[in-house]
């Protein structure tokens, strides 16, 4: 196995330009497990650990440009107020070693079901920003995940940043584990309220091939709300509008039996997560609008 160490971004695309097959490693917490046990074994891996541009995020007017090695510590502590929803998804990564060395980039390119960044990224419509020496582009993140353990980046593209909306409503995330740390996820569940557009977005981990979204749910949700008038009395929702949504949630799933859970028991799992999820982000969404109308 050869260890390609670029000094910079240019270096790192002119070198995976020449080998296409090799590996990007930057916090190594996905890599480093699977060549430890034997799982994969590359030809050539590529640091990026010395490229600082990958370290650092910048918060715009209404989004957040993420470099793709910011680690999930950083986004606890600096982006809680614009990405609530990845911030609370960071809290379950594994433990504060890993935390430090551990980014969002490292996810989305081993693109594992159970990564816990995907479901809080897919339901704040994040864009990836992947460069090769050819150019750069943005892939929308329902476009990102094309199989298990697959995405749309090209074999001479690396990942560079993740652009994510900052937050205009609630969002939460919840996670499912054998143990409360030090876990993969059995089945992960994120939601984000967008008052702005009148809209609800998911995400759900580990219980399909690839990250996905309940757009059914989303869609009775949204219509819902708009047909109650709940975005605008703030209303407590109904018990029956929170338990269809849940049970399309469920639906949404394409789970398997393994060691860490059995399908049914996902399938469950990630209603109950959506209907709390629900009732969290709408409670929140009632505070903040009673606190304006206090205000006003």
């Amino acid at each position: 196995m050869d260890f390609l160490r670029p000094a910079s971004w240019e270096e790192a695309l002119a070198a995976k330009a020449e080998h296409p097959t090799a590996v990007p490693i930057a916090g190594g917490t996905d890599v480093m497990v699977e060549i430890n046990f034997d799982h994969r074994r590359p030809e050539y891996l590529l640091d990026l650990n010395r490229i600082g541009d990958l370290y650092e995020w910048e918060v715009g007017e209404d989004s957040v440009r993420l470099g793709a090695s910011v680690p999930y510590t950083s986004i606890m502590d600096a982006l809680r107020a614009e990405l609530p929803g990845l911030a609370l998804a960071s809290h379950t990564v594994a433990s504060p070693q890993i935390r430090n060395r551990g980014g969002v980039g490292g996810n989305l390119g081993t693109a594992s079901p159970a990564g816990d960044a995907h479901p809080a990224l897919l339901a704040a419509g994040a864009e990836v920003e992947a460069e090769s020496v050819r150019g750069t582009r943005r892939i929308p993140i329902d476009e990102f995940y094309t199989g298990v353990k697959r995405n749309a980046l090209a074999p001479d593209e690396l990942i560079r940043a993740v652009h994510i909306k900052k937050a205009d409503g609630p969002q939460q995330y919840s996670k499912v584990g054998t143990r409360n740390a030090m876990v993969i996820a059995v089945c992960a569940f994120g939601i984000a309220l967008h008052p702005e557009t009148r809209t609800v977005r998911t995400g759900i981990g580990s219980a399909a091939p690839t990250p996905v979204r309940a757009a059914a749910a989303e869609e009775f949700l949204a219509a819902a709300l708009e047909e109650g008038g709940f975005w605008d009395n703030g209303k407590i929702i109904t018990p029956s509008v929170a338990k269809q949504f849940a049970e399309l949630c469920s639906a949404a799933c394409n789970p398997i039996d393994d060691v860490r859970g059995t399908a049914s028991y996902r399938r469950h799992a990630v209603g109950v997560m959506a209907r709390r999820t629900l009732t969290w982000t709408w409670e929140s969404y009632r505070g903040t609008r009673r606190a304006t109308e206090g205000a006003a």
